[in-house]
Formats: structure tokens, C-alpha cells, sequence
């Protein structure tokens, strides 16, 4: 699999970020449902988004969402390991990621989590480049 398009669909998550800061952390754990499955409109739909197309290729498709007054990435892939390769790379950029089978949510945190109780999924979290000195890093568990 080329590289080629998945770095192209990282310039869109970095603008993502660019307007990401630290959250806050912490709270209670909601109850998370089981991890949806389906197309990107399928998603979007649970997720009560009007996805705006930015990549429809045959190895990802990529929208941008909003909740509010947030926007965040909502991307499904062709392969476990194109959306892995994505995500991995992805992560250099910081920021938070739902992750479920074939697709990923990306924005703030406090956006993902809610996220996460319309999708289910697993959260994960990318390099804290931030050099913050509060003891804020990327190393949080969900």
C-alpha cells in the first residue's frame, strides 16, 4: 500500500490539531456501546453528523464533522492495516483518536469521548509535543 494518500489525508487531521489543545482528563467513564461498523454515512449518521467529503479514495474516505461548535475527522478505511499504518502516523501529530474496525474519529478530547458513547471504540492518544510542564502527557490510558 502506498503512503501516498494517507499522508495527503493527515494534512486535514493536522488542521484538526492546529485548533486542539490539552483536555482536561479525567471524570467518570461512561457506559460505551458495543463498536459500530459500517460505511462512512453510516457512522456519520449515529454520530448525528453531516459529513463534509474531503477524500474518497478506494483506501480511505475522509469527512469532516462537527459537534457544536467543534469539528473533527471521521475517516473509514479499506484494510485493518491501511487504517493502522494511518493512525500510527497520524499520532506524531498529537491529539485523540477513537478508534473502531476499518474507521477513526480524531479531535479534541473531550469531542472523542463523546464520541465514544454514540460509536463505542477504543481511545487512543498521540505524542504530547506540547512540552507542557503540568504533567500533562500522552501517555493517559482509556
Amino acid at each position: 500500500m502506498r503512503l501516498t494518500r494517507p499522508r495527503l489525508a493527515l494534512a486535514g487531521t493536522a488542521a484538526v490539531f492546529a485548533l486542539a489543545g490539552c483536555g482536561s482528563g479525567g471524570g467518570e467513564e461512561a457506559d460505551v456501546p458495543k463498536t459500530a461498523t459500517g460505511s462512512l454515512e453510516s457512522l456519520a449518521a449515529r454520530a448525528k453528523c453531516d459529513p463534509n467529503m474531503q477524500t474518497d479514495a478506494d483506501e480511505i474516505r475522509q469527512a469532516i464533522c462537527r459537534t457544536g461548535k467543534e469539528k473533527y475527522i471521521l475517516a473509514t478505511f479499506a484494510t485493518d492495516r491501511g487504517q493502522r499504518e494511518w493512525i500510527n502516523t497520524a499520532k506524531d501529530y498529537g491529539g485523540y483518536y477513537l478508534v473502531g474496525r476499518k474507521w477513526v474519529a480524531v479531535g479534541h478530547e473531550s469531542v472523542v469521548t463523546a464520541l465514544r458513547g454514540e460509536l463505542g471504540g477504543d481511545i487512543e492518544i498521540g505524542t504530547d509535543h506540547s512540552g507542557h510542564s503540568d504533567g500533562h502527557t500522552a501517555d493517559h490510558k482509556s
